[in-house]
């Protein structure tokens, strides 16, 4: 990563977990107040992830610098909170690290929302331990699951519980919230359900807090997106992951840009979204003029911030299905847990 860009995208996730929403360095200097459609109609808004924000955010500076005069905000209420946001018409944009769920599908409709589903990279949630943990350095699903599932609370409490040959140590756990879509698919590849999760360890719709509280606990063991362990790749070690339905391996797999491409790290690849407004699109040529730009730059920007970019192919697909204003998802409201990138690539394709 650009030094430049892993310092901006530190700070700019920090200023809008602490302000509610990250104002723009390009050309803000104005309150929250400054990015309602009340007062400021030439201003993108966008909500949701804090795993697609790093990508979001780096669209955003750039497409400012290029487009002097127009704003683009970015917050991170989480894939959950942005859609409650989205799905009542606030934002123009919901960034997402899960397909819409049936639910938030249903809540648009009511409200009258029809969006354009745009996937933009691919990512690989990473299992870390701390530095000095040299036990666990792969584990199994079964295992992970073990740790996680709500039948764990007060059960599965120590590493020698998980592995006789482990240590007998307290495991300290992080991991998302639950208005998280990180929180969602690790739950549903891991435990077998959306949001089924022991409540007993510290969440945080910040990664950066759990990148912090991994590093300072020997005995820790959190979950995060892969670009937020790749930045700090020096402070943590990653989990390589062995699962007995992996169709490439049965051997652990460890998380890199490789094997994600590839599909054998299985099943904690998946794609990332942004979810577009189009009537926002349609009636405001901001809103098009910022998506047409997101899709343009995704690639390198999405490499530059540590995430894997998707083929040329489905960024192709990606501007012809906005170009044309087709609304709706290509995953129906199911999940996409298990998905290689060739699979989304084909679902694509097929719409």
């Amino acid at each position: 990563m650009k030094a430049w860009r892993a310092g901006a995208c530190v700070v700019a996730m920090a200023a809008a977990l602490v302000g509610g929403g990250c104002k723009d360095k390009a050309e803000s200097g104005g309150s929250e107040e400054a990015a309602s459609p009340t007062t400021s109609a030439s201003v993108v808004r966008t909500d949701g992830s804090s795993t697609v924000f790093l990508i979001s955010q780096a669209v955003a500076e750039e497409f400012q610098i290029a487009n002097r005069g127009l704003r683009a905000t970015v917050g991170t209420s989480g894939t959950g909170g942005g859609f409650k946001k989205f799905a009542r018409g606030e934002i123009d944009v919901a960034n997402a690290s899960r397909p819409i769920s049936k639910t938030e599908m249903e809540e648009c409709a009511k409200n009258g929302i029809e969006y354009i589903e745009l996937p933009v990279a691919y990512d690989a949630l990473t299992v870390v331990i701390n530095r000095e943990n040299t036990w666990a350095t792969s584990m199994t699903v079964e295992e992970l699951k073990m740790i996680w599932e709500p039948e764990a609370r007060n059960t599965i409490m120590r590493w020698n519980q998980v592995r006789p040959e482990w240590p007998d140590a307290k495991i300290d756990l992080f991991g998302a919230g639950a208005d998280s879509g990180t929180f969602d698919y690790f739950t549903e590849a891991i435990v077998g359900k959306a949001k089924a999760s022991r409540p007993d360890y510290t969440p945080s719709e910040d990664d950066n807090t759990l990148v912090t509280g991994v590093e300072r606990s020997r005995n820790a063991l959190g979950y995060f997106g892969m670009a937020y362990y790749l930045a700090h790749s020096e402070r943590l070690t990653p989990v390589s992951i062995a699962w007995s339905k992996n169709p490439a391996t049965k051997d652990p797999v460890p998380p890199t840009p490789e094997t994600v491409l590839n599909g054998s790290y299985a099943p904690l690849s998946r794609p990332l979204f942004i979810y577009v407004n189009k009537r926002s699109a349609e009636t405001r040529p901001e809103v098009r003029l910022y998506v047409e730009f997101y899709l343009k730059n995704a690639k390198k920007l999405a490499g530059e911030v540590l995430y894997v970019p998707l083929p040329d192919r489905a960024y192709e697909l990606a501007k012809q299905r906005f170009a044309s204003m087709k609304t709706g998802t290509v995953f129906h409201g199911e999940s996409a847990v298990g998905l290689r990138l060739e699979d989304v690539l084909a679902l694509e394709e097929k719409e």
